[in-house]
């Protein structure tokens, strides 16, 4: 399937969504957001790290910085963090450069390593977004996390193109619904930014018509 660019999702949207699907909606849907401490710092992170006149060479090595991507077949644009292209002759030509290069995407993190792999499928839809604009294979990129600061290199599997094309099928699914999923508690709900909007110790609470049935047995 091959979607307008009116369709577009934001590519970010996927790390969301891999962490919570209802946390995605609020954004991306109902278009709701609150910072706290995590969010802005990672916002000036990104901000350093998306310096569009940002062209460094080191060697035979071209680091370019917020560079502007989009993948018709997924549906989805946003920026990359950096993107560093390595000469290699087994690479493809690029605009103004001589000789070929090999793309290496790179996404900035605040953090430390998670447990779950939303940072993995974002970083990997950048690269397929890559690979359909540059027509080549992107076998690998890197996460750097900003608390450890070190690099994790992220193979971009078979598996995990696969879950990519899922989640983000999902994605536009739920949006042209406009549909927000009901809350899931889970133990990242204390960390959530949107914590104090989408209210998930609501769930735990009894119902209205439970409360009002247990009280009448009560009264028996």
């Amino acid at each position: 399937m091959i979607y307008d660019q009116e369709d577009y999702l934001q590519l970010s949207g996927l790390q969301h969504f891999a962490f919570c699907r209802r946390q995605w909606a609020l954004i991306h849907i109902e278009q709701q957001w609150q910072d706290n401490l995590r969010t802005v710092e990672g916002d000036l992170l990104h901000r350093r790290a998306h310096d569009e006149d940002f062209r460094e060479r080191r060697g035979n090595t071209l680091i370019l910085r917020g560079l502007s991507v989009a993948s018709p077949t997924l549906g989805i644009s946003g920026k990359c963090d950096v993107v560093e292209f390595y000469r290699d002759p087994a690479g493809i030509p690029l605009h103004q450069e001589e000789g070929l290069w090999r793309p290496f995407p790179v996404e900035y993190k605040r953090g430390m390593p998670k447990d779950h792999n939303s940072d993995e499928l974002q970083l990997c839809a950048q690269a397929i977004c890559l690979e359909e604009m540059l027509c080549c294979t992107i076998q690998e990129g890197a996460l750097f996390y900003g608390e450890t600061r070190r690099r994790v290199n992220v193979p971009f599997t078979l598996p995990l193109r696969q879950q990519v094309h899922t989640m983000v099928e999902e994605m536009h699914q739920l949006y042209r619904r406009g549909y927000t999923p009901q809350v899931k508690p889970f133990k990242g709900c204390s960390a959530c930014s949107l914590r104090e909007l989408c209210l998930p110790m609501l769930k735990k609470a009894k119902k209205v018509d439970d409360y009002l049935r247990q009280a009448m047995e009560d009264e028996v």
